[in-house]
């Protein structure tokens, strides 16, 4: 067995998200010299459980394995039946086993990746449940820099405390750019309320859940209303200003000319 090899796979699997527990399983597999072998792991994400299956495969001219990829098996929320999704490992573009998770989910994923040309680029990611390539995987869909989704503008349509301190701040831009569904708090009417919420590239903005993780659709639209609302109150007041201010003028002058012209008569009757 390559030693050095093994431990590059060691660490590839932990980075992964698969932890430190496989080690001893892999470095039986590959003593054995098998052109080929799977491990099997099994986690609990949230309140789901997380079944995968890790593929190696040994190269056809030396002793070295390489971690090719692996499948998740798991009943996402939007979705009555288990599903399977293969996440393969390429250089610079892996997928952790907790963002495959937040993509199986339907969430969206921010990462830097690399190009063809092994150029720098960052895109959202998020899979395509319509859509089915030739060996049955979900297809990616990505949004680029230039589709123009900016996740601070998202947020700071909304009343969220945490958007006041920078720490927090930080905190929460990188849980929803890992795909995760955030909990954080929403100030209202001098309240507070726990909501969570989750990046949504495609529609430039972010999903609304209240504490018990349902949908606020009508709630978003009421706070982007309400937003609306005193945007347009204030030009309102603004412009009524204006009106009186104007109407003050004219009456401010159509008084000086009468007084002008009263006193015009005065002097021509003396």
């Amino acid at each position: 067995m390559n030693h050095n090899n093994f431990e590059y796979l060691r660490t590839q699997v932990k980075f992964t998200g698969f932890g430190e527990g496989l080690e001893n399983e892999m470095k039986e597999k590959m003593q054995k010299q098998t052109p080929d072998f799977y491990i099997a792991h099994k986690t609990k994400l949230g309140n789901d459980v997380v079944s995968s299956i890790l593929y190696f495969k040994k190269s056809a001219q030396t002793d070295m394995y390489f971690f090719n990829h692996y499948e998740i098996s798991l009943k996402p929320e939007q979705s009555k039946d288990e599903i399977v999704q293969a996440f393969y490992i390429n250089k610079g573009n892996n997928i952790t086993l907790k963002e495959a998770y937040n993509l199986m989910n339907g969430r969206a994923v921010n990462k830097n990746l690399l190009n063809k040309e092994d150029q720098v680029y960052n895109a959202w990611m998020q899979l395509d449940f319509k859509q089915t390539d030739a060996h049955g995987n979900y297809k990616m869909k990505q949004f680029h820099e230039k589709y123009g989704y900016d996740l601070n503008t998202a947020l700071e349509k909304y009343p969220i405390k945490e958007l006041a301190n920078e720490q927090d701040k930080s905190r929460l831009f990188e849980s929803l750019q890992k795909g995760n569904r955030q909990s954080v708090t929403f100030l209202q009417n001098c309240s507070e309320q726990k909501h969570f919420i989750e990046a949504n590239p495609q529609f430039k903005t972010i999903n609304i859940y209240d504490s018990h993780i349902q949908r606020l659709n009508n709630k978003k639209s009421q706070y982007e209303r309400q937003e609306q609302s005193e945007s347009q109150t204030t030009k309102k007041n603004a412009k009524n200003v204006r009106q009186q201010q104007g109407n003050a003028d004219d009456s401010f002058e159509v008084l000086k000319a009468s007084n002008k012209k009263k006193k015009k008569q005065s002097n021509s009757s003396s």
